[in-house]
């Protein structure tokens, strides 16, 4: 047992100057490179948001009262029936910045996201038509009707397999398909 505490701190020990000195070429390199002061947000602190699924937000919206705000908070500590409508309306929003309703309400994205979607197949069209003019080589003559109804009376003329096939499907005698 003593033998396995003195290894522990026999590693530590040794671990203790590189992290000094981790730390200490750290800050050199951050000196010689980056001249710019870096603000980082303290994710400690509360923060205020709006968020339907988490309706209490850590801290109120407006954190720096005015004297008329002073007051209201005060005369909040007392009985709510002596309050006015318009007075409730101004502690909710000293407390947040949005209701319920308003963070619902649509707010038309989608009419961003629509068009974007119509923007990009217009100009996936335009890329194809593009591509068939001036990319893509001109048909073959075997995809045009002519060609392919003199090779359809060559086959039958050739009598191309007669039993079961192609030929077997059409009356010599009557002209006509079966």
């Amino acid at each position: 047992m003593l033998r396995l505490t003195s290894g522990r701190l026999g590693s530590l020990r040794a671990r203790r100057p590189i992290a000094a000195l981790t730390t200490s070429s750290r800050v050199r390199m951050e000196s010689q490179q980056s001249h710019e002061v870096v603000e980082t947000v303290d994710m400690s602190r509360p923060l205020y948001y709006d968020r339907l699924d988490t309706p209490l937000p850590d801290k109120p919206y407006t954190d720096i009262l005015s004297d008329a705000d002073k007051s209201l908070k005060q005369k909040e500590k007392g009985p709510w029936s002596q309050l006015t409508n318009e007075e409730k309306i101004t502690l909710y929003r000293l407390m947040f910045y949005q209701t319920y309703a308003e963070m619902k309400e649509p707010k038309g994205e989608w009419k961003t996201v629509v068009g974007g979607i119509f923007f990009f197949l217009g100009f996936t069209g335009l890329v194809v038509w593009w591509q068939r003019i001036y990319v893509y080589p001109p048909h073959p003559r075997t995809n045009d009707e002519d060609w392919q109804a003199m090779q359809l009376q060559r086959m039958l003329d050739m009598r191309v397999n007669p039993v079961q096939g192609f030929s077997a499907k059409w009356d010599y005698e009557k002209g006509q398909w079966k």
